[in-house]
């Protein structure tokens, strides 16, 4: 194969040494017609060569290459975001092979639809090195000044050629700014088009003439040198200084920096567009880094906020704690991936055989990359403002928080403390942006985004920065209170209790232990219409059952920890306690029966804030608020400072759709069912709303016998329930799954140690309480392990056999065969203690009714 080519024009060949394989032509034009007067020649001349030539189709402006059939031509949509765009450039380019030639169209009409010169210079960086690779030929248009230095430089650095063409007096000028591997006396100098000929235009008057006429042009034009995301904000900023300006031009302004800011999703846009002002959105973008959306996290939060404060009903200020927050633009995720040279490998990585496989390699180049100096001084600013404030860096993906899909715990978020040198502050952030980015590439994510069918979907992490909301004590920093509220309650344990009014989770100290299931530990559960009810209380005593450790900020070993609570609320005596607990009369005596020298001991129940306080009012309020216009109901992450005896602020961290399901529906169970025919009854205790399903297959979990295993037989235990859940496809069997304690522990003593993709493929999970253990189900309404069973449609029960009003017939199941053997297709080592049913012959109902409560499994 020659290694050389033409450009159509003999002269211009001569000029620049001709065209070699794996060039990238990039010409800077002042118009698109310009470009095409040079492109068009380069295809004949390719032709001619009897070339296979591809034009890539994607802008507005008249085609570059009209129809014609000896060239292909791909047509794409560029609004569908950088990542698609790319991606499906990368593989029209792969398929092609080696030796095809392209023509691009005017890279500059990228601009609008994605609102940035950067993701430009992204977009050319990404794919130049791969043309190259296969010994193409490419040619680009981009228009003179309308692009960043930044974005210039980045494309410059990239290509082999960049072409300057002017047109002056009728004629035109090639000025070759760069022509990588070759070389001549005056090939760097301007060339005039003098009919066939491109002569080096030497005299110094002619220059003189020729670079006047430019300068003139360049003059003329305004903020050339900064991005267009950034021309969009001044323009705002010009209109909104403007006292003429019109409503509906400020409305319109509006939504386009909704649009490019904000997010994509058509519902939480349409609220963006009527709660933010352009005022906000200008204060939002003077807190980002770099360009792009803030995410669906950061999005959430400030929605909500907007929400409360312009509320007029109620003086949401006097009780909302004002948020501290920066925001990463989406674009810095990208700008990280091409930079550090992984776009290839995350295109290999999207492909089927690449998706899980590929992923730890990638994941550990976005650990190790490096930032440009342009972002890194941005977050020395950002530090800066922080000083040594504690922080929290969250992840707010695109996805991130929308209707239909919250990544509830699926990315990562990091609190820093925040102390030390300044450089050692610096260093400890960006490995937590980085650590973020890496989350991406996780087995949690990854499953999560194939399972909703996102694998293929833009997924671009933004970053949320927050000063963490709470107060010093000591050598500790934490807020008095946190947690998770739920507007609608699908878990209503009485038969009293509206689902409408909602629930929370509360704790004390970070709210981590309010959004995750925690080992041993139990935050208060609280149902607004009647909040001293617990759930437990009928069932254990309430000591047992209450959150007894603390997650905090240590100052001294400068981490997140966790502590007993006794010990805290006995070391912080400031803390506003009778709120908080209650003393435990009981431990107290049974310390001086053992003649232990006495100490005061407290349970944490919240009793007085519950009671003697507005606290469930107003959290119902909140919700409630924020339910009406989204008209839906929303899941809120919260955190509760005291600023007096009994009056408080809340911090709204995070809010989101509530992702549930069946909330409306409407079961009717049988009222007389014999009782030999009832597998299991109970009220309340119940996740997922109002359910009418059969049962194909039961898996049953032996409590006797799993207690009876070593902690390393138990997690063994727990591969053999995967590999069972592998084995029933929830698309041809509809499986029940029970167990004693609580699903997805990582604490065996607990229960049964299972990841998720474990158990996903189960339609009821059910939790047994076991006489005598620790084996006790956790009422998980709010956390990351709730948002997965209700997002892949999984009910939830918990059973408590010996309460009252509660039927198992644990010998009818265990009368059934077991055919655990005929699912595995061999001899299982745990047949006696996994005991797996066909309900195919002996039909199985499993009912619930979210009105009643009632929960029913039974023979027909």
């Amino acid at each position: 194969m020659a290694r050389t080519a033409g450009t159509g024009f003999p002269g211009l060949d001569k000029v620049l040494c001709n065209l070699m394989i794996g060039d990238n032509v990039v010409w800077q034009v002042d118009s698109v017609d310009d470009y095409r007067r040079f492109a068009v020649p380069f295809v004949e001349e390719s032709l001619a060569q009897k070339r296979r030539v591809i034009y890539i189709r994607f802008a507005t402006h008249e085609p570059i290459i009209p129809d014609r059939p000896d060239v292909e031509r791909h047509t794409m949509n560029a609004a569908e975001g950088f990542e698609t765009f790319t991606s499906r450039i990368h593989n029209i380019i792969k398929d092609a092979g080696i030796g095809a030639y392209y023509v691009f169209d005017c890279l500059s009409e990228l601009q609008d639809p994605w609102a940035t010169d950067l993701m430009i210079g992204n977009f050319f960086k990404a794919t130049c090195p791969y043309l190259y690779e296969l010994d193409t030929i490419a040619y680009f248009g981009i228009l003179r000044d309308s692009h960043s230095h930044e974005t210039v430089a980045k494309i410059r650095d990239t290509t082999q050629l960049l072409l300057d063409l002017h047109h002056f007096e009728g004629s035109y000028y090639i000025h070759p700014v760069k022509v990588w591997n070759r070389h001549s006396p005056t090939m760097f100098l301007p060339h005039k088009k003098e009919g066939d000929n491109f002569n080096a235009v030497t005299s110094s008057v002619d220059c003189s003439r020729l670079f006047e006429h430019i300068s003139a042009n360049t003059a003329t034009l305004t903020q050339s040198s900064i991005d267009y995301f950034d021309k969009l904000f001044l323009d705002a900023q010009e209109l909104l200084e403007n006292p003429s300006a019109a409503s509906e031009q400020i409305r319109e302004t509006r939504q386009k920096l909704c649009e490019i800011m904000i997010g994509r999703e058509s519902r939480i846009l349409k609220l963006a567009v009527e709660y933010f002002s352009l005022e906000q959105l200008l204060t939002i973008k003077s807190r980002l880094i770099g360009s792009g959306y803030i995410g669906g996290k950061a999005a959430g939060m400030l929605l909500a906020q907007n929400i409360l404060l312009r509320s007029d009903d109620f003086a949401w200020s006097e009780y909302i704690e004002p948020h501290d927050s920066y925001y990463i633009g989406s674009d810095v995720f990208y700008t990280y991936i091409v930079d550090n040279g992984c776009w290839k490998l995350r295109m290999d990585q999207k492909t089927p055989e690449g998706y899980f496989k590929l992923a730890a390699a990638l994941r550990e180049e976005l650990l190790n990359g490096r930032f440009p100096n342009s972002v890194r001084d941005s977050f020395q600013q950002m530090m800066d403002s922080f000083g040594q404030s504690p922080i929290i860096v969250r992840s707010s993906s695109l996805l991130e928080d929308s209707f239909g899909n919250a990544f509830a715990g699926k990315y990562e978020s990091v609190f820093l403390v925040n102390q030390g040198s300044p450089e050692e502050r610096f260093a400890a952030f960006e490995a937590a942006v980085k650590y973020i980015y890496a989350s991406t590439m996780s087995d949690n994510a990854l499953s999560y985004r194939k399972r909703r069918g996102l694998d293929q979907e833009d997924e671009q992490m933004a970053i949320l920065v927050q000063r963490v909301s709470g107060s010093y004590r000591g050598d500790f920093f934490f807020p008095d209170m946190a947690g998770v509220g739920i507007s609608y309650n699908t878990f209503v344990w009485k038969p009293h209790l509206d689902p409408k009014a909602g629930m929370l989770r509360l704790v004390t100290g970070l709210g981590t232990r309010a959004v995750d299931r925690v080992e041993d530990d139990y935050p208060r559960i609280i149902a607004l219409d009647d909040p001293l009810l617990r759930p437990q209380a009928d069932i254990e005593d309430i000591r047992k059952f209450s959150q007894r450790k603390v997650d905090i900020l240590d100052f001294q070993t400068n981490t997140h920890r966790t502590i007993k609570a006794n010990s805290l609320l006995h070391r912080c005596p400031e803390l506003n306690i009778d709120m908080m607990a209650e003393h435990d009369l009981e431990a107290e005596k049974m310390l001086r029966e053992r003649n232990i020298k006495p100490q005061t001991s407290y349970v944490l129940t919240f009793k007085k804030l519950l009671s003697e306080t507005q606290f469930c009012a107003l959290m119902q309020r909140m919700l409630k608020t924020i339910e009406k216009v989204y008209n839906y109901p929303v899941d809120m992450e919260f955190t509760v400072n005291f600023n007096g005896p009994k009056s408080f602020r809340v911090n709204l961290v995070q809010c989101r759709p509530l992702q549930a399901k069946g909330i409306a529906a409407n079961v009717k169970i049988p009222e007389s069912l014999e009782k030999d025919k009832i597998l299991l009854e109970t009220t309340g205790s119940s996740m997922g709303g109002s359910i009418s399903q059969k049962i194909d297959k039961i898996i049953y979990i032996h409590p006797a016998k799993f207690i009876g295993l070593d902690n390393s037989e138990k997690y063994t235990l727990a591969r053999e329930i995967g590999r069972v859940n592998r084995r029933l496809d929830r698309s041809d069997s509809v499986n029940m799954l029970m167990g004693p304690g609580r699903w997805g522990t990582t604490t065996p003593s607990l229960g049964v140690p299972v990841s998720f993709s474990e158990i996903n493929n189960t339609s009821v999970l059910v939790e047994m309480a076991y006489e005598g253990s620790n084996l006790m189900p956790e009422l998980s309404f709010g956390t990351h392990f709730f948002q997965d069973l209700v997002e892949t449609g999984i009910f939830y029960l918990a059973l408590f056999p010996k309460a009252e009003g509660v039927t198992f017939n644990r010998q009818r199941l265990l009368s059934e065969p077991n055919i655990i053997n005929e699912i595995l297709g061999e001899q299982s080592r745990f047949g006696d203690i996994i005991h797996v049913i066909d309900c195919t012959k002996n039909r199985l109902n499993f009912m619930s009714d979210v009105v009643s409560q009632r929960a029913v499994c039974f023979f027909n």
